[in-house]
């Protein structure tokens, strides 16, 4: 590789790769670590590791303590030895460019699986490898690039942070400043020559100098300190245009009134400052409103069985478990809580949590975590502490489930943010090179206005806001979204398909009989005991209808996706599911559903479900069928084809017979054809078509299981609003759209005022927080109208 300048050492040297991975190379001198994200741009961070004296100093040795492994456990949220998870108060958040920053953490350490931030809270999630990396490094590299977090056990242990009030110091500051300021500079605006006023002009002049101090020493210092890091780890963010129109203005201002040239600019300076901290108030301020932490209120879409007293069970909503509840976690269900394994098989994965796939067991006894999922049976387990709802809203965001579903807006956004500040230096440096040429009195007004005014706050804000506040309304509505970036792929959807068994049909009124040769009490135990392990759709059904089986405790459990279900209990096998898989070899064509059973191999009979179609089907397919390609995917066999066939309309397409892989292909094969799908289903079954789909949608009737793979979980009660929802989606886009042309213009026209010199630096910091407040009430009106067409 050819020699390079190291950016730390400031040597040439020879550069040669390393084994972490190819797109990495290592200095020879310094040993700093650098990754290439393009041709022409290198982002260096620290190796703590093997160069201890890269630390900038003042951090050294501030977190030594995090040495001691008593204390990480405490700060962790979770640890299985492998990877751990840990949830950091960062108080420097303060806009979008933060949390690109620090979500793209992986890309400054590679050791770094995810990194989420919940901007309202000021908090970070990093999931990170703990036998190649530490607390510590993760800590440091992080104060490094100017996002030093704070920590505070007895803080953690309480589960409370500390308010910070710093921004409305600051504001109150800048805000006091600004008026005295103002006061004292009205003599000079309107050139009153009164003797005593001409007389005291200097001491005036002097007091506006001392009111500046603290805004730009204090209220403005963020600025400085977040444009400094930022170049310093060679991160160009958005502070760097505001921190050295704060500087100009300042050191222009205190050489007019040392050399007696004029009363400078400290009016425009506190201005400037103050209407800063406003915008970054009132963004604060509407950020908590809009609520973008991902937390579903007053429901979620998942429940836990808990044993009583008395040995019943009964479903109980997640945030109604408490410390000593039993509770009882079927096949593939996810563990809510943190608990103690009572009875039973445990095999848990844990890749909701590390993304890492690979099964733990676990025996009685032993510590189960939240956010594992069962793969084998039926386990008991005793509670340790409540539910944290928020905390089971995060495992969906895992970046194991996040697929290849990047929206085009939010690609426009995140290249507008990151070219933002080369492209605005460049109008700035220009403009005044020009000016200095042509006109040298007008150039220190023309640069530091283009830096105020081309603030890209009012671009960076309108997607997030916009989607964000849909992401509300949609909850308002019962449908809830992963993230907001759902809401542009359910506006490009042009493919709707649908699963017919838990789907359009619902559990609560169908009917179930029994065919076949009587089962014993003792055969019938062994079924109920066999499904009560199970979460399918028709095994819940199967299993609530014999309530008066006693439960036992079987000694074997497997459920074959798809197929059914195999358990032996004694000297006793049970096979209960499709035909083809108890080996009936008499079935015939039969109209319904049906659960099949065998007993030892002897074929026993069927429970036959009478499906009962969900309100509104027929209406909903007629009004998706005017502009989408629609199709039904179903597992059953092809007896309700003809019923479906008079009830939908004829351009839908009907697939029977269908394994959840087959349903997985299917979705595929429309891809490939450059169609966007929309997959709605059960969530258990369905999983592989959910994840695959552009969009997937999970319909729940409040069941307990939780499938990261679908986007979107939709009550039940709202089926036949889907496509209100797409239709609402599609609005809230073109809404986006609106809010970038709005924002284009503004920056267009305050551009042209500002390089033409007629643009003063304080209307321009008046201006640009006003822009972002436009945009906001913009979009907050125009999506609350949108929310109110829905039903």
């Amino acid at each position: 590789m050819e020699s390079k300048i190291c950016f730390h050492c400031g040597n040439e040297c020879d550069t040669e790769k390393i084994t972490v991975q190819d797109k990495f190379f290592c200095c020879n001198g310094c040993k700093t670590v650098y990754e290439i994200f393009s041709e022409n741009d290198l982002t260096c961070y620290y190796d703590f590791q093997n160069n201890p004296g890269a630390i900038p100093e003042e951090i050294q040795g501030k977190y030594d303590f995090l040495d001691n492994q008593p204390i990480v456990e405490k700060l962790l949220e979770f640890n299985d030895g492998n990877m751990q998870v840990i949830n950091l108060y960062i108080p420097h958040i303060h806009c979008s460019s933060c949390i690109w920053v620090l979500e793209n953490l992986h890309k400054l350490q590679s050791n770094v699986s995810s990194a989420q931030v919940n901007f309202p809270k000021k908090t970070v999630r990093i999931t990170y490898n703990s036998e190649k990396t530490s607390l510590k490094e993760i800590v440091l590299l992080l104060s490094s690039i100017g996002y030093e977090p704070y920590i505070s056990l007895e803080d953690y242990e309480v589960g409370k942070k500390k308010v910070d009030r710093s921004l409305i110091y600051k504001l109150g500051i800048a805000g006091f400043a600004f008026g005295n300021v103002m006061f004292l500079s009205f003599p000079e605006y309107f050139e009153v020559s009164e003797y005593w006023l001409e007389q005291y002009k200097g001491i005036f002049r002097w007091l506006m100098f001392a009111f500046s101090l603290p805004v730009v020493f204090y209220a403005g210092i963020d600025y400085f300190v977040s444009a400094y890091k930022g170049l310093r780890s060679k991160i160009l963010n958005i502070d760097v245009p505001i921190a050295l129109g704060i500087f100009v203005l300042f050191v222009r201002s205190t050489a007019e009134i040392l050399f007696d040239l004029g009363t400078g600019f400290f009016d425009s300076l506190t201005g400037l400052v103050f209407f800063l901290l406003l915008g970054k108030f009132f963004q604060q301020k509407t950020y908590n409103f809009l609520s973008f932490e991902r937390d579903y209120k007053s429901y979620f879409p998942i429940a836990v069985t808990k044993i009583t007293s008395d040995k019943k069970e009964e479903n109980t909503q997640i945030y109604e478990v408490k410390k000593g509840d039993r509770l009882l976690i079927r096949n593939q269900e996810l563990i809510p809580v943190d608990g103690i394994l009572i009875s039973g098989e445990a095999k848990i994965d844990y890749s909701f949590v590390t993304g890492e796939a690979v099964p733990v067991n676990k025996k009685s006894g032993d510590k189960l975590f939240a956010g594992g999922k069962q793969l084998s049976g039926s386990i008991e387990m005793e509670v340790l502490a409540s539910v944290s709802q928020s905390y089971l809203t995060q495992l969906w965001s895992n970046d194991v489930f996040q697929k290849d579903k990047n929206s085009s807006f939010k690609t426009l956004t995140d290249e507008i943010s990151k070219n933002f500040t080369i492209v605005v230096l460049s109008i700035a440096f220009l403009s005044t090179g020009f000016w200095l040429y042509y006109d040298s009195s007008v150039a220190l007004n023309v640069f530091t206005s283009v830096l105020i005014i081309a603030c890209p706050c009012a671009i960076a804000l309108a997607a997030p806001f916009t989607l964000g506040n849909i992401l509300r309304i949609f909850g308002r509505k019962k449908f809830y979204l992963k993230n907001a970036t759902v809401v542009e792929q359910l506006a490009a959807v042009n493919s709707v398909i649908f699963d017919k068994t838990g789907t359009l049909t619902t559990n609560k009124e169908n009917t179930i009989t029994y065919e076949g040769k009587e089962l014993d009490k003792t055969q019938k135990s062994i079924l109920k005991s066999s499904l009560r392990a199970s979460n399918h759709p028709l095994s819940r059904m199967l299993y609530t209808s014999l309530q008066d089986e006693e439960v036992l405790t079987v000694d074997s459990y497997q459920e074959h996706v798809g197929k059914g279900i195999e358990a032996n209990y004694q000297q006793t096998k049970v096979k209960i599911g499709s035909s083809s898989f108890v080996k009936n070899a008499k079935e015939q064509a039969n109209l319904y559903t049906s659960v099949h059973i065998s007993v030892n191999d002897e074929y026993k009979g069927k429970y036959v479900f009478k499906n009962a179609y969900r309100k509104g089907v027929q209406q909903l397919f007629t009004q998706l069928n005017k502009k989408y390609d629609l199709s039904v995917v179903s597992g059953d066999n092809e007896g309700e084809k003809k019923f479906l066939e008079g009830l939908l309309p004829k351009e839908t397409t009907f697939l029977f017979n269908q394994k959840p892989q087959d349903k997985l292909h299917y979705v595929e094969e429309l891809q490939e054809k450059s169609k966007s799908v929309l997959m709605i289903g059960d969530g258990l079954n369905d999983a592989g078509a959910l994840a695959q789909s552009n969009v997937g949608v999970a319909i729940s009737e409040n069941i307990n299981v939780f499938s990261p793979a679908c986007d979107a979980i939709l009550d039940a009660t709202k089926f036949n609003q889907i496509a209100d929802y797409i239709k609402a989606s599609k609005k809230a886009v073109k809404i986006i759209k609106y809010c970038f042309l709005l924002s284009l213009m503004y920056n267009v026209l305050g551009l042209y005022f500002a390089v033409t010199g007629q643009l003063m630096p304080v209307i321009a910091a008046i201006l640009m927080p006003l822009s972002s407040i436009s945009v906001v009430v913009f979009t907050t009106i125009a999506t609350n109208m949108l929310g109110r067409k829905i039903k």
